[in-house]
């Protein structure tokens, strides 16, 4: 069995992530596909972290790519996360994942619906009639909020009490159920929002107006096959529970999709893991580096076994959810963190003993970070132990 060492892993995570200066890149595009998705559950991390694998680029560049050239689109994907995908990978997203959380979704919201006693009759057949209705009002308008298609679907205001008799029961309408399963199969998507890069606030638009070609089905098992390849390559060596836990599916479904490529075991420092047969030449180190990557970012949160770059700071860095606040890197590794003040001044703490030339590199990529956010403001949605305190 071959065996990849720690320092192996760190050179192919700072190549294969564009995270070294002489792999970052112009295009917001392919500095997308370098990481398969980007998370995009907190609006500004998509834009963070591209500003921190670019060359030259601004938030307006993300912006064009997003919904100007529609080279890539925000949907709902693996573990019921907000990703952001190349648009080109939407069909093997739908396919391997999305499809089946639809169905989980609205299956659920159905059992709420019934067990509220609201409606008369078949449950499914109102609910996919709403669905309907308002799939035909946002043709209509062309782009919407959620506020805007209540008005034209009235059904969409029935107020749903999900915790009746509880001290924290809030009674909610359904208008945010009924997006959440049309944006999942794929027959409406996340348009431009309302406000700065950092907004939340967006519209909705029917997928077949906004998505340069129709969605073309593709078999589940070629399409899990397609996404697990391509994780392998960006985040490869792995054991094969990481892609459990990154892929949201079970593991027997994980084994069927590897079952489809050709791989081998390798061993990491003992433990047992996958690699794409034809990647197993070595990378080589790249020069020194270091970068500032925003909350959430799809390096820390791709892999769920992060001792090898995280050593012991995630007290600090994680919120009690799982949740992975502002990070420093420096060659492969977590050695701090950061945080926006409200006067946007970046600023920084090193955990690690890093060196004056990684100090030096790290003050580099905080001027630049400050520079990307110019005049903008963000808080991270999911605030951590270190954030907190450098904003206190």
């Amino acid at each position: 069995m071959p065996s990849i060492d720690i320092a192996q892993r760190r050179a192919r995570l700072a190549t294969r992530h564009r995270l070294a200066p002489s792999t970052r890149s112009t295009d917001p595009l392919a500095i997308t596909r370098s990481l398969v998705v980007l998370h995009a559950t907190d609006p500004a991390t998509m834009y963070l972290s591209v500003g921190a694998r670019s060359i030259g680029l601004t938030p307006a560049d993300m912006e064009r790519a997003l919904y100007d050239d529609r080279a890539l689109v925000r949907l709902l994907a693996m573990r019921r996360t907000m990703f952001v995908a190349p648009t080109e990978l939407v069909p093997v997203l739908q396919s391997s994942t999305c499809d089946a959380l639809a169905h989980k979704q609205r299956r659920n919201y159905s059992r709420l619906i019934e067990q509220a006693g609201v409606v008369d009759g078949d449950v499914a057949a109102w609910l996919a009639e709403v669905e309907s209705a308002t799939h035909a009002a946002l043709l209509t308008r062309g782009a919407a909020t959620g506020a805007q298609l209540s008005k034209d679907v009235p059904r969409l205001r029935t107020q749903i009490d999900t915790a009746p008799g509880k001290s924290y029961s809030k009674p909610t309408n359904i208008t945010t159920w009924v997006l959440v399963v049309l944006g999942a199969e794929g027959r409406i998507v996340r348009g431009r929002p309302n406000g700065s890069w950092t907004s939340s606030q967006y519209t909705w638009v029917p997928a077949e107006t906004w998505l340069p070609q129709p969605v073309s089905p593709i078999p589940v098992a070629e399409a899990r096959a397609e996404l697990v390849r391509q994780w392998l390559y960006a985040f490869g060596p792995a054991p094969i529970t990481d892609i459990k836990w990154w892929t949201g599916w079970t593991l027997g479904e994980v084994r069927k999709a590897l079952a489809e490529l050709d791989i081998v075991e390798v061993d990491l420092d003992g433990t047992p893991a996958v690699l794409l047969a034809d990647d197993l030449d070595p990378v080589p180190e790249p020069e020194p580096w270091a970068a500032l990557l925003p909350a959430l970012d799809p390096t820390p949160m791709g892999w769920q076994s992060r001792d090898w770059f995280l050593g012991p700071h995630a007290p600090a860095l994680f919120d009690r959810n799982g949740n992975i606040g502002p990070t420093i890197w420096a060659d492969g590794r977590i050695v701090g963190g950061w945080a926006q003040r409200a006067d946007g001044e970046i600023v920084t703490r090193l955990l690690d003993d890093v060196g004056r030339e990684t100090r030096a590199l790290v003050d580099a990529e905080t001027e630049r970070t400050a520079a990307w956010f110019g005049a903008v403001r963000a808080i991270p949605r999911f605030r951590t132990p270190l954030q907190r305190e450098l904003t206190e």
